[in-house]
């Protein structure tokens, strides 16, 4: 009795699977039809009938790479989970700025693809409009953070450049610390210090709201003399 056939959406998901491990190893240039059948264990002809041609598969691979890059879940519930929120905004977004750093560094190889296509995009709109949305929501996963950092700093008249920045100029920052710490990985990494970088990051997010520093032994000297 023949085997059941696999799920169309479920063989899908392996073939693109596969054609990530092959650019992985290769880069997109090497990602061909017969490469990822090879590396997925299925015909050509069965790979065919998923992915009639090459550019299909590799705008398909956009996707997992864009997941695995710029596309995380970054809800209210993730920042929480990261630093609870009684710990204030900066320690909140200098311990995600630690955390997002930390997981490009742990796998460099799938940032390289995702600066492969962005080189793409120059030439292929689709490719383009696509990282340029992709970019938007990992913006956004920040800037929730930053709005909060900002009204703590004027909470606690922090001093602040006039005129301060804005939610979506510091989420912009934060996303290009993390993209510029991932390109100086990939081009020295035995050089380049991961922990000296966010130790320099994590100094220029608290200077945002210095006064929360300050305010802070103050806070807790009032609040020893009040059990007293």
């Amino acid at each position: 009795m023949p085997g059941r056939r696999a799920p169309e959406e479920a063989r899908r998901e392996q073939i693109v699977n596969a054609a990530y491990a092959v650019a992985l190893r290769t880069g997109i240039a090497e990602v061909t039809l017969r490469a990822v059948a090879a590396q997925a264990g299925l015909s050509h002809g069965l790979l065919l009938f998923h992915f009639k041609r090459k550019d299909q598969l590799i705008a398909a691979l956009l996707d997992r790479v864009l997941a695995t890059t710029a596309m995380l879940d970054l809800s209210a519930e993730s920042h929480r989970a990261v630093v609870p929120a009684r710990r204030g905004a900066p320690a909140r977004l200098a311990a995600l700025l630690r955390q997002e750093v930390e997981r490009l560094a742990a796998e460099p190889r799938g940032m390289r693809l995702f600066f492969e296509y962005w080189a793409l995009g120059v030439r292929k709109a689709s490719i383009r409009s696509k990282i340029a949305a992709a970019l938007e929501r990992y913006r956004a996963a920040f800037r929730e953070l930053a709005a909060d950092l900002l009204s703590e700093a004027v909470g606690e008249q922090a001093d602040l450049p006039s005129p301060p920045p804005t939610p979506d100029a510091l989420a912009a920052v934060a996303v290009s610390l993390i993209n510029g710490c991932a390109v100086q990985m990939m081009i020295d990494p035995e050089g380049f210090d991961t922990d000296a970088y966010l130790a320099a990051v994590v100094s220029l997010v608290e200077r945002v709201a210095p006064a929360q520093r300050a305010a802070a032994p103050s806070r807790s000297r009032n609040s020893s003399s009040a059990r007293a």
